[in-house]
């Protein structure tokens, strides 16, 4: 008797796998082959949950936003609705990279731009819901500059300042910009 089925994990370890090769090879190194391979599946089963590559790519670009998603999301929960609350939970899983949730959706922002649709809609939703809180190019730019910050760090770019004191300069102009209610 062969293994009992089931299509959710199995779609799942695809993923994960995927997910795996593009964070330690780069969007280059996700191959179909190597996706099967690292899963342990046949080539017609990696087709069977993901019809082509692009759709796989697809899964994975719409994986890292949830997981971005969900890094923010856990940050928002203990922090009261006050000016910059969202601002301050979109920085705070930028800078800590929770679960390279922000690594992998850049590294697939950045090799495939068909991708930026994802990202765009799900902050577009995102600021709308918190519009009375995170409004305005203050806030904006302090986001920005998270970006630029993880950014620099990945590329080994600081322009000669410690990540700390990045950090602690974006924290007093996210203060300044959002301050206490």
């Amino acid at each position: 008797m062969g293994r009992p089925k089931q299509p959710e994990a199995l779609r799942q370890s695809l993923l994960d796998h995927a997910i795996a090769l593009v964070l330690t090879q780069g969007l280059h190194g996700l191959t179909t082959d190597a996706v099967a391979r690292a899963a342990g599946v046949s080539k017609g089963g990696l087709f069977h949950h993901f019809a082509s590559k692009p759709a796989l790519v697809e899964a994975v670009a719409a994986e890292a936003v949830a997981r971005m998603a969900q890094a923010i999301d856990a940050r928002l929960s203990p922090d009261p609705a006050r000016p910059g609350r969202f601002t301050r939970a979109y920085v705070g899983a930028v800078v800590e990279d929770t679960g390279s949730a922000w690594s992998l959706l850049s590294l697939l922002l950045l090799a495939e731009p068909s991708m930026q649709r994802l990202w765009d809609d799900w902050i577009a939703a995102q600021l709308e819901l918190h519009a009375a809180t995170d409004a305005g190019p203050d806030l904006a730019i302090l986001r920005l500059a998270a970006d630029g910050i993880w950014l620099g760090q990945t590329a080994a770019m600081a322009q000669g300042l410690p990540r700390a004191a990045l950090l602690d300069r974006l924290a007093h102009w996210l203060d300044r910009a959002a301050p206490e209610g």
